[in-house]
């Protein structure tokens, strides 16, 4: 896995949090070019996305892997409930979304089931 998150302490947090439940974290990115950096390099099975990046937002981010062909599945986090992007998410149904307030190992597993 490879978690994306403009906030260092989150992706620090996130990433304990997750490798405690099981989950191997393979890097770190903290913005939509060191995204795709880390997923080329890396070809990790899943990517944590923050919604929001400081240089482009995490559906164009996942929209790139795509367009690359990278088959990574892509579960997007954010502060924002999910009404705030239903609309983006509908655009892909491989999409998932889990709050960050409610990140944990059972809401992980159940978004990439």
């Amino acid at each position: 896995m490879v978690i994306v998150d403009d906030h260092a302490a989150f992706r620090s947090a996130a990433g304990a949090l997750l490798e405690a439940e099981g989950y191997r974290v393979v890097g770190e990115a903290e913005n939509g070019a060191t995204a795709l950096d880390a997923v080329r390099a890396l070809r990790p099975d899943v990517v944590l996305l923050d919604v929001q990046l400081p240089d482009m937002n995490g559906f164009d981010v996942a929209e790139r892997f795509a367009e690359e062909g990278m088959t990574v599945a892509v579960v997007f986090i954010s502060t924002h409930g999910v009404s705030a992007f239903r609309w983006r998410l509908t655009s892909n149904p491989t999409w998932r979304f889990i709050l960050k307030s409610e990140l944990s190992g059972e809401a992980l597993a159940a978004a990439i089931e």
